[in-house]
């Protein structure tokens, strides 16, 4: 009995020992292979018409430099084990602790969310397994890299698993170990990186194409960030020293290799490794046909060439323009197709860190990005859905200064890019010539979340937190991206549909399998192709933007096209992004670092290398108009006001409105007056008519006096002639500032505060005198309002009677009110609230 139930016991043991020596140690790669590698067929990437624009090999048969650990620095082996395992020199290869931890993490997530991978799990993974094997996940896999890291821990010493580590890793961007990654990123050699350039690169083979630097450097930042506080963790760094290697700014360059349209090639090969993985570009021999046109990207390349170096060109008494750097997007509008990306006239060039990907880059638009206020604004659909009627381009605003109250409860004043104001503007003109404060008000009008709303379902993706960005977003306020805004701009040519940008048609393997094959489907409707429509013949109306622009500025084709610059208020950013219906071209003019231009405009920056690109494109092509869409009427208004056209009305115009949304409204603003020839003044019903004769004149609304009276040569007269005068009459109580009709969306209070704004902060300063510390304090009324009526009051207690007044400041918080009495004597109020301190 003893026997057999030793031998019970005995087998018990051995048959389960000899399953799994089977099942996890028998046919591991034996860690002698670890400086093997099989070679496989390249990876081809080509443009659309078949010429090879790059071929990735395997990089131990192309481009590979390994190192000894002593040509590494120190920071770079402590950021690589502080980030990726940081009991590296004690841990038998692996961290069960680490491993157990990970485990909990995946069943509380009931998915794979962390694997606890060491270095030498890494290494083994990578350089021994097979590529099916690397790509399996399952419990099995994971304990044959445990022991197969156990056993190399035992064949190597640390010093050579880390060498190994770091000159084997892929760190994106067609580089791999750390020399190919110092050479791609930073144009230097690994032994001359400095602490936050080894953290940042560091944290790249986490998620190589997500942290790539070149095209994504917020996120490959705050992932350097994460690295160097690891390495404050685990005692590799000092606090301070990690604080001011987070705040170095750092130099992007590259060493040159053969590729043709390097920035496009990334992008691409990016695409392909999300969608088939880092093994199948390297084991599979993939043919990649891509949609780049490489004439039309050499096309850009000359333009943005001779067009910066026009601009480098001194000019008598003006300082250098300090524009370095350029960036273009050529797409298709029906099919989303990018035909080229230049992310800088020359990858290679370190002085303009010419390898950062500028099209894909977050920059501010400037006013590149007030169409999409605009469409929002006209597209019935939106107005239904956000409560708001619809606007048109016959609209008339009042572009004179005008203050809006920010949720932080300060004003904010828009200034026009001329510091003018224009008075009444129609919203066609408004566009067309960029008028900023008129774009802050249809914003303020149509809200937010409305524009917000339509820029995403445009594509594009930054606007994510409408609660961070105030009214300033439609001059430009929040980031995008040069390729989204492009794509966005392509929807107004694709009569209002979504599209998505491609850049590859199909990807095969070395045995000629199709792996992939592009199929064009329409995207999604997200935009009233009438106010599509609307905004393309706006971008596309030379005389309306001739104001502004002039009437020969390079936005003007040979043929019909919408194009529409963009400026920041800084001077960092310039852009020019208009299309036709066979191709949209989005342009970028500025310095990869930042640097302020110097009067460039975009019309004068981005809009000559726009054009020349145009021109190019377009050469032997028939001329093609935008195709009109069902559902629009042409109607005549008023020019001055877009109201329907009295017999005052001097000059009309045609326009252009979504069926149901054009004006029925008569024209109120100009009336017909008897004056005395003699004096022009007001005649009375008794004045003889040898001494008189009838005149138009325009009467403005009242935030437009001020304008009219600056502006307008002819006012009204304000009083009769006495000569003949009259008592009691037609035009007795005739005086300037007729309302615009209480139906229009804009129709205003009786009673308007001019200064101070609300929400204004002031300063008491005890260095001067109070008695010259004053502000002041004045309101406009309308007609309905009796100007003796008013009264000025500050915190309740009566300041002045009438409509202006100066008021010496203290500290504190205050209200003021005007008060005033209308024709029926109901009073009317009106307040504003500042701040002194």
């Amino acid at each position: 009995r003893l026997k057999i139930l030793a031998g019970i016991i005995i087998l018990s043991v051995i048959i389960p020992a000899v399953v799994a020596w089977r099942w996890l140690w028998v046919d591991l790669p034996n860690p002698d292979q670890l400086y093997q590698r099989a070679s496989a067929p390249s990876t081809n990437i080509f443009d659309r018409n078949g010429t090879l624009l790059y071929q990735i090999t395997d990089p131990h048969q192309g481009y590979h430099t390994p190192l000894t650990l002593d040509e590494i620095p120190a920071a770079c082996q402590n950021a690589a084990i502080a980030t990726e395992d940081a009991t590296f020199y004690s841990n038998p290869g692996f961290d069960a602790r680490a491993m157990l931890r990970a485990l909990l993490a995946n069943l509380q997530a009931r998915s794979v969310v962390s694997g606890a991978s060491t270095i030498t799990q890494q290494l083994a993974r990578n350089l021994l397994f097979s590529p099916a094997q690397r790509a399996e996940i399952s419990l099995t896999r994971k304990l044959r890299e445990v022991i197969l890291a156990w056993r190399l821990t035992n064949a190597y010493s640390k010093e050579q698993i880390l060498t190994l580590y770091l000159n084997e890793t892929y760190y994106g961007n067609l580089a791999y170990g750390l020399e190919a990654a110092a050479n791609t990123t930073f144009g230097k050699h690994a032994a001359e990186l400095d602490l936050a350039e080894c953290a940042l690169l560091a944290g790249l083979p986490q998620s190589p194409v997500f942290y790539n630097p070149l095209e994504n450097l917020p996120a490959a930042k705050a992932r350097q960030k994460d690295v160097l506080n690891l390495m404050v963790k685990h005692d590799f760094l000092e606090s301070d020293e990690a604080a001011l290697a987070g705040q170095e700014k750092l130099q992007f360059a590259a060493i040159p290799f053969p590729i043709k349209a390097p920035h496009f090639v990334m992008y691409a090969r990016g695409q392909l490794e999300r969608q088939f993985g880092l093994e199948a570009i390297y084991t599979q021999g993939l043919q990649v046909t891509t949609t780049l046109d490489l004439n039309a990207q050499n096309l850009a390349r000359r333009a943005a060439q001779f067009r910066l170096s026009q601009l480098a060109e001194a000019e008598d008494g003006l300082p250098p323009r300090n524009v370095h750097n350029a960036a273009v997007i050529v797409m298709r509008p029906n099919t989303g197709e990018v035909l080229a990306m230049l992310g800088s006239p020359d990858y290679f060039e370190p002085r303009i860190e010419g390898n950062v990907n500028a099209t894909v880059a977050l920059r501010q638009p400037g006013s590149s990005i007030k169409p999409i206020t605009y469409a929002a604004a006209f597209d019935p659909d939106i107005a239904a859905r956000y409560g708001y009627a619809p606007l048109t381009p016959a609209t008339v605003m009042s572009d004179v200064r005008t203050a809006f109250v920010t949720k932080e409860g300060e004003p904010y004043v828009p200034q026009n890019y001329d510091y003018r104001w224009r008075g009444p503007a129609l919203l066609r003109q408004a566009l067309a010539s960029s008028l900023n404060l008129i774009a802050v008000k249809t914003l303020d009008y149509i809200g937010l979340e409305a524009m917000i709303d339509l820029a995403r379902q445009l594509g594009i993706t930054t606007f994510d937190d409408a609660d961070r960005f105030g009214l300033a977003l439609t001059l430009g306020g929040g980031e995008v991206r040069l390729l989204e805004l492009t794509a966005a701009y392509a929807a107004f040519a694709n009569k209002g549909r979504r599209v998505e940008p491609v850049t590859i048609l199909n990807v095969s393997n070395a045995d000629g399998q199709t792996l992939y094959h592009r199929r064009f489907e329409p995207g999604a409707q997200v935009l009233d192709p009438r106010a599509a429509y609307l905004i393309s013949d706006i971008l596309s109306d030379n005389k309306a933007r001739a104001g502004a622009f002039g009437e020969g500025s390079a936005l003007r084709l040979s043929r019909p096209a919408a194009a529409k610059t963009g400026t920041t208020t800084d001077f960092r950013d310039n852009w020019t992004i208009g299309y036709t219906p066979d191709f949209v071209v989005g342009v970028w003019a500025g310095n990869v670092d930042n640097q302020p231009m110097r009067h460039v405009s975009g019309v004068s920056g981005a809009a000559p290398i726009w054009r020349d690109i145009m021109e190019g494109l377009h050469k032997n092509r028939p001329v093609r108009a935008f195709v009109r869409p069902d559902g629009l009427v042409t109607e005549t208004v008023c020019a001055v006001n877009g109201l329907l056209p009295s017999a005052g009305c001097q000059h009309t115009i045609e326009e252009i409105f979504i069926a149901g949304t054009q004006t029925t409204q008569r024209d109120d603003w100009h009336k017909r007056l008897l004056i005395d020839r003699r004096n022009g003044l007001l005649a009375g019903p008794d004045c003889p008519p040898e001494y008189t004769i009838a005149r138009w004149f325009t009467f403005y609304p009242v935030p437009l006096q001020p304008w009219a009276e600056k502006n307008i040569t002819r006012q009204p007269p304000q009083a009769y002639s006495p000569r003949c005068p009259a008592a009691n009459g037609e035009y007795a109580n005739m005086r300037m500032g007729e309302w615009i009709s209480a139906n229009s969306p804009f129709s205003n209070s009786p009673i308007r505060f001019i200064s101070p704004d609300q929400g204004a902060r002031y300063r008491f300063s005890p260095e001067i005198p109070a008695a010259q510390q004053k502000i002041r304090v004045a309101v406009l009324v309308g007609p309905e309002i009796a100007p003796n009526s008013v009264r000025l009051l500050v915190n309740g207690q009566p300041l002045f009677r009438g409509t202006e007044t100066l008021w010496q400041v203290s500290p504190g918080h205050y209200v003021f009110e005007a008060v005033g009495k209308d024709k029926t004597g109901t009073v009317v109020r009106e307040s504003v609230e500042i701040e002194v301190e």
